[in-house]
């Protein structure tokens, strides 16, 4: 029995021959990037206008789109050093170390703003969500802590998957329980950020129902997903203020005559509506100069719908569909169990910034103050979807010719040329 678990789990630290990586992964998400650079270098000017008005700040022309310049380099040395670096090196013991450091630095947050008032850690509306680091930016211990819940969560299941023990109560449920809820407790609760605790909640439903775990087990896992949901929504005034805003849509005002509670939510279809159907075009955005709040931050799909108007609305989604269908590719054909977890809860990553953003943007959902991944301003957020991606196409070269389908172990399609059909029939030559 020892005998054929080793043997089972070397095969599944190998499983196919390493062969060319999915290159589209690179291409759409060069693209995007690319994207997010123009519209930054148009919309950096007005943005810089905005910001020396009203806080009375210094900013040149150039500062947000050289600031995103930067960013978007970052990205690319953490995406290569992701698929350069073995993945054998993030999923072993190193996984709990990044979890680890997530929540340190997570209690290091609060304790360094809420407690001991200590200026790099930086407060926006009564909460601490960054690190602010001077001139090298501002940090955000959240997509670390994300970070090291995926992967950690992904070699935790693929070895009780592995096991057997999936579906055991003690072994495996109530550990990943502990494990998500004291981080969602980091986010939601200690940094009052509910927009990167859903799509902490996303990453992880994704790993499990990937890793097959029992099916009355997981609605039992959604009704309490679904019940803290409510509790977190309920217990925060602010939060509770987003949902009464959205249900009563456009009718919503404050007491007073002037405070519109759901302004952000109209200046943003404003913006949309204003691009008709080719847009206003590229530096001709009106709502940027200071109408439409976060415009190159939680709002920039809005901004992009009115520079580049509906079909380049359709064209970015399509970038987005494209770009997580290459990631779902890549998990279908994946024998290693960990490694498709990992892939899994990166597709539920990514498309959970993506619907959550341009849901609340469209009026859709509540504003969750959620990034566009790759598009908006900022760096952390920019920084860890691309080391996602990067670890994602590393993985895409051990993927199988084909599908898996339910059952199928995969840890014989390292002979590949067998499946292909000779180039005589039946040892007869034509």
């Amino acid at each position: 029995m020892r005998n054929s678990v080793a043997k089972n789990r070397q095969s599944i630290a190998q499983p196919v021959r390493s062969h060319r990586p999915m290159y589209q992964i690179v291409l759409y998400m060069g693209l995007l990037l690319l994207l997010g650079l123009i519209v930054m270098y148009a919309l950096g000017p007005q943005r810089a206008n905005v910001m020396n008005y009203a806080y009375g700040t210094n900013y040149s022309d150039t500062y947000f789109f050289g600031k995103q310049l930067t960013s978007v380099f970052i990205a690319i040395v953490a995406f290569s050093a992701f698929y350069f670096t073995p993945y054998k090196w993030f999923i072993g013991e190193r996984s709990k170390y990044i979890l680890y450091a997530g929540f340190a630095l997570c209690i290091l947050l609060f304790l360094s703003g809420a407690v001991l008032h200590l200026s790099f850690a930086q407060e926006t509306n009564g909460a601490y969500r960054w690190f602010q680091l001077g001139v090298l930016g501002s940090f955000q211990p959240s997509e670390l802590l994300k970070y090291g819940v995926l992967l950690f969560l992904a070699g935790f299941l693929g070895r009780r998957s592995q096991q057997g023990k999936l579906n055991d109560i003690q072994e495996t449920i109530i550990p990943l329980g502990i494990i998500s809820g004291l981080s969602l407790l980091m986010i939601v609760f200690l940094q009052k950020d509910l927009g990167t605790g859903i799509s902490l909640i996303a990453i992880i439903l994704s790993m499990i129902l990937v890793a097959g775990i029992d099916w009355k087990i997981f609605k039992k896992i959604l009704a309490i997903v679904a019940l803290c949901g409510l509790v977190m929504i309920f217990t925060s005034p602010h939060r509770i203020e987003r949902v009464m805003t959205f249900v009563q849509g456009d009718s919503h005002k404050g007491t007073s005559s002037q405070e519109n509670k759901n302004y952000h939510i109209q200046q943003a279809r404003i913006a949309i509506g204003s691009g008709g159907l080719l847009g206003l075009g590229i530096g001709k955005s009106v709502q940027a100069t200071g109408y439409l709040p976060e415009a190159t931050n939680d709002s920039i799909f809005a901004v992009m719908g009115e520079t580049f108007g509906f079909v380049g609305l359709m064209a970015i989604l399509a970038l987005f569909t494209a770009l997580l269908l290459s990631i779902l590719h890549v998990a279908a054909r994946l024998p290693n169990v960990t490694l498709r977890l990992i892939v899994a809860g990166i597709f539920g990553w990514i498309a959970s910034h993506v619907i959550l953003n341009i849901a609340a943007m469209t009026g859709l959902a509540p504003l969750t103050g959620i990034p566009l991944p790759l598009l908006s301003y900022g760096g952390t957020n920019m920084l860890f979807i691309a080391a996602a991606l990067g670890l994602v196409f590393q993985i895409s070269k051990y993927t199988s010719h084909k599908a898996l389908e339910e059952g199928e172990s995969g840890q014989d399609l390292s002979g590949r040329r067998r499946l292909r059909r000779t180039r005589y029939a039946s040892g007869s030559r034509i």
